[in-house]
């Protein structure tokens, strides 16, 4: 099999990387807690400019995913066991790193019968504790469609629930291992069900072969289980193994998908080339929390 050559990435995907004091000092914490952060495992392009303004994104049930999707670069293979003491580990970084927003995500544990809700929710709590006045964000897989293991992570409390719809319908099966399209609605809707209280967000990437209408028909979808802030962002291939590259979309265009969110009612839309699901993830919870349309790209 004959490995595509990667494409040569426009002007606008270049990014000025620094190690500043707040990124070493940051990078020493996390290591210090034994902690994973999304930022480093999946090789965000924003790494350097979030921790330099001291955020992340935990990572929390390990560092090793139950399920191989093609865009990810999160290693893939057989989980270690529970982590119990890690959710105290993590309040305990977030208060080091003072922070007024917290974002929690994780592998994907197939392998446990909850998916690691009873995780997520611990997490919360320490969390809740130990910065009273953080608005803590979860990103969750989708527990394979347990209802439980969402209501669990619900109850307690997190300040915005976030689930990645990650491409369009077409390409889902092609995109993302083990996850479903219509899942993924059916979990957002559900959670509006449950607790209409907490806002939903979600994202999209683009760049992996969808069509400007099957954008536009994802946002739909995403507005039918009215979901309050999505994210968009430009694929980009971490290694020769994962999917190609089909096109670069211009900062032009992200303005336009922008300008077609928030049309469709979405109360913010961070869209952009270099825009993940947590970039500016404090802007996009003051934006919902506080009833504000957001304006920022």
């Amino acid at each position: 099999m004959t490995t595509k050559s990667y494409q040569r990435k426009p002007d606008w995907l270049k990014i000025k990387l620094s190690a500043g004091e707040e990124y070493t000092e940051l990078k020493r914490l996390m290591r210090s807690q034994s902690l994973h952060t999304v930022c480093e495992e999946a090789r965000c392009p924003n790494l350097h400019e979030c921790w330099a303004n001291r955020t992340a994104t935990f990572m929390i049930l390990g560092s090793v995913c139950t399920r191989a999707c093609r865009f990810c670069a999160v290693n893939t293979g057989l989980p270690t066991e529970l982590d119990l003491e890690e959710p105290e580990r993590v309040a305990e970084a977030a208060a080091g790193m003072g922070l007024r927003h917290c974002v929690v995500t994780s592998v994907a544990r197939d392998d446990l019968k909850d998916g690691g809700a009873a995780v997520f929710a611990a997490t919360i709590q320490a969390l809740r504790t130990r910065l009273p006045l953080c608005n803590i964000e979860v990103l969750i897989p989708d527990f394979m469609g347990n209802a439980q293991s969402l209501y669990t992570v619900l109850d307690a409390k997190p300040h915005i629930l976030n689930h990645n719809l990650e491409t369009v319908e077409r390409l889902s099966d092609r995109v993302r291992s083990k996850a479903k399209y219509a899942r993924s609605l059916e979990l957002l809707g559900r959670s509006k069900e449950y607790n209409p209280a907490v806002p939903t967000k979600s994202s999209l990437m683009v760049g992996v072969g969808e069509e400007w209408a099957e954008l536009l028909q994802a946002m739909d979808d995403l507005r039918g289980q009215d979901v309050n802030i999505l994210t968009i962002g430009q694929y980009l291939q971490p290694s020769a193994r994962h999917l190609t590259v089909a096109r670069y979309y211009s900062p032009e265009e992200f303005a336009e998908l922008k300008r077609e969110g928030l049309g469709r009612g979405f109360r913010h839309v961070e869209s952009g080339p270099l825009v993940r699901s947590s970039y500016h993830a404090h802007v996009q919870a003051d934006a919902v929390l506080e009833g504000r349309q957001g304006e920022t790209l």
